[in-house]
């Protein structure tokens, strides 16, 4: 309408001056009539009132598919636990109108899957309470659906509401011809866990894209198998393949030798033995899928269907995916760094794999080894590892501020405690009732040890007091003689002198903070140690300490050097009195990098160092200075030849910097200007409203 309005008014005003008066007056008058024709109708097409009942609106609504538009946050209600209700419907039988059953019943995969729910903390029997709806209606697989009546299925469910809050889980999608990417089912605003999404068909931040699950996985133990090279660089093993790719595969065996293993369908196999578990290179025959793991890198190319399970023997195996599907959404790459375990290549670049490939360094192939296996057993091995895991990318979408961080989906648990946790996946302020764990590391000073446990037991969050008596050629004092005090007191008595000992994981050590504390740092006050415990809960993943101190380059030794001087930066705060969470306890005895551990105790200096090394590596984050206290004593000297001695300490703690730095392969300390105070410290204001008064001096 506006194009013919715009062409009728250029034409105008070339014909206005050759037309009489009366016939202008008359084009003029028809011209009026015509205009507000137009301008009426374009009013009524957009009135207001006919939005609702517009289809094309209608449409243009339904194509747009979010947690924000199409997902009821409301039903899910506040939960102290951060969790969403998932609510399974009883199992019905639906037919047509001929009496004809719908659909199958459902698969051992789809039960085991149900199962998996329902004995999970997600479930609830409350339909009332519940979030997230699942039907027991089973649409894994679509070549078993009628998709039509299965559509007036899920139509019927009691809570359907054109899908809201209903999640389907399909792996098999799509059909001959054509084999869509996405489940053919109408759903509406259902969310769907889907095997095979491309691109155009996943609704990002709505649908989940989830793994297609390979029966194998209950079927054969493959026993783990460490990183390292394997007897072939690449191996195919998909049968069905379309005959391009494989002639391409074929060619890229041709050219690069035994290196290459290109696998086919046996077609001579014996009576009874399993095609699935077998697969042929002319006359050889191989066991399936444990030739898999006789291979560094796995091809995973597109079938009929994007999603294929042999990405799944392939994980299980340890083999390196490489990962030929243009447009394929990987199985939840919502939150799993895909980079870390597989190499995608797209499928024009399938001639030049063999040189991708080997442009991969070795360590970073053994990583990924590591890496895929991981991903194999904590997302892939079973029905239940699918379907929670589909839930809790749900429920993190829900609470987003309580949500997995990408560590915790993505790191392998390097040490496999179960009674300590990463600080790093903590709750967002650890429990104050916990409160803390004083380690005292001692040799014989001990008067000025019972004078350390005497202060330290007045701070109000202290839960337990252990005394790490590092002298093998000395008994500790007697019980009668240790200051009576309001926690429990424990001893511990080591088997050689080692300053490491002071960060060794004692079964003792009950909580999560643990505030490391020489044996004669007398001065800071109960205070001071309240406040810092209170800072390292906000921060349970840092270092906090007291003195801070400082690592710098030396440009005209082109190294690094220690500095103590009383500047405002700081890298590393002393661990004669610092706060840190246990499980770097573990991490410095058994996962320090190199010799630093052994170098640290034969040379019994730098294991304050070392460990600020470590959390720094561990977290990429900086330390946390607390108070103003920048010394514990004479700056690191003794009255005996006290500048020649700071001298020559600092020399060493410079050395054991540059040590460091090397075994580590970088420098991961971090240089701030910060420091935490209490509120109102030095402000003119009555002590008894201070939390902390008394907070100390430099």
């Amino acid at each position: 309408i506006m194009c013919a309005s715009a062409k009728y008014n250029t034409r105008g005003p070339a014909l206005i001056p050759r037309m009489k008066t009366k016939h202008r007056i008359y084009y003029i008058t028809l011209f009026s009539i015509v205009l507000l024709g137009l301008i009426a109708t374009g009013i009524f097409q957009f009135w207001p009132h006919s939005i609702e009942s517009s289809s094309d609106w209608t449409v243009e609504k339904r194509s747009v598919h979010d947690m924000h538009t199409c997902f009821d946050v409301y039903r899910c209600g506040f939960n102290p636990k951060n969790k969403i209700k998932v609510y399974i419907y009883s199992l019905k039988k639906y037919v047509d109108e001929y009496g004809t059953s719908v659909s199958n019943t459902i698969s051992r995969e789809y039960n085991e899957l149900l199962t998996a729910i329902s004995d999970s903390e997600f479930y609830t029997d409350d339909v009332n309470r519940a979030c997230l709806f699942v039907p027991s209606i089973d649409v894994l697989n679509q070549n078993a659906l009628r998709i039509k009546e299965t559509a007036q299925a899920l139509a019927q469910l009691s809570r359907w509401d054109r899908g809201t809050n209903h999640l389907l889980f399909n792996m098999l999608p799509g059909g001959p011809p054509d084999y869509n990417t996405a489940l053919d089912v109408p759903r509406d605003r259902a969310l769907l866990a889907g095997g095979g999404f491309s691109t155009w068909t996943y609704r990002q931040g709505y649908d989940v894209s989830i793994p297609v699950y390979s029966p194998l996985s209950a079927e054969v133990d493959l026993p783990e198998r460490g990183p390292g090279p394997r007897r072939y660089f690449i191996l195919s093993s998909q049968m069905a393949l379309h005959p391009e790719y494989r002639s391409e595969l074929e060619a890229l065996q041709a050219e690069n030798g035994e290196s290459v293993l290109i696998l086919d369908k046996c077609t001579n196999l014996s009576d009874g033995v399993p095609a699935v578990r077998k697969r042929c290179h002319k006359n050889q025959v191989f066991d399936y899928p444990q030739v898999l793991q006789e291979s560094t890198f796995c091809v995973v190319l597109r079938g009929a269907r994007l999603g294929q399970a042999v990405l799944s023997d392939v994980l299980q195996a340890g083999c390196v995916p490489v990962i030929i599907a243009d447009s394929y959404i990987l199985p939840f790459s919502e939150v799993l760094d895909w980079k870390r375990a597989s190499v995608v290549i797209p499928e024009e670049k399938m001639p030049e794999m063999y040189s991708i490939l080997q442009s991969v360094p070795q360590r970073q192939i053994e990583e990924m080894q590591r890496q895929a296996r991981w991903f194999w057993e904590a997302y892939f091995q079973s029905m239940k590892a699918i379907a929670l895991a589909t839930l809790q990318i749900i429920n993190d979408r829900i609470y987003p501020y309580a949500a997995i961080s990408y560590e915790e989906w993505n790191d392998p648990p390097a040490v496999k405690w179960s009674s300590v946790s990463n600080p790093l996946f903590l709750p967002l302020i650890p429990p104050q009732s916990q409160g803390f764990t004083a380690i005292v590391l001692t040799y014989d000073r001990v008067e000025s040890l019972f004078r350390v446990i005497t202060e330290v037991s007045k701070v109000p969050s202290l839960s337990k007091l252990l005394v790490v008596w590092n002298n093998q050629n000395k008994n500790p004092p007697e019980d009668s003689l240790w200051p009576k005090i309001r926690v429990p007191l424990k001893v511990v008595r080591t088997a050689e002198n080692k300053l490491s000992n002071r960060f060794f994981p004692y079964d003792e050590i009950e909580t999560e903070a643990v505030l490391a504390i020489d044996d004669d740092i007398i001065m800071l006050t109960s205070d001071e140690l309240q406040f810092g415990y209170e800072v390292w809960r906000e921060f349970p993943d840092r270092l906090v300490g007291y003195p801070g101190r400082l690592h710098l380059w030396d440009h005209e030794m082109n190294k690094w050097k220690y500095e103590s001087e009383w500047t405002n930066e700081v890298s590393m705060v002393l661990t004669g009195a610092a706060f840190y969470h246990k499980y770097f306890n573990y991490l410095y005895t058994y996962k320090m990098p190199g010799d630093i551990k052994n170098w640290v105790d034969a040379h019994m200096n730098c294991e304050d160092i070392a460990m600020n090394f470590l959390v720094a590596n561990v977290t990429g984050k900086s330390v946390i200075k607390v108070t103003p206290r920048k010394k514990f004593k004479c700056p690191e000297c003794t009255a005996i030849d006290g500048l020649s001695l700071d001298q020559t300490h600092m020399v060493e703690r410079s050395e054991c910097i540059n040590k460091f730095a090397s075994v580590f392969g970088t420098m991961p300390l971090k240089v701030v200007e910060h420091r935490a105070d209490p509120v109102l410290y030095k402000d003119d204001f009555p002590e008894k409203l201070k939390s902390f008064p008394n907070i100390g001096s430099l």
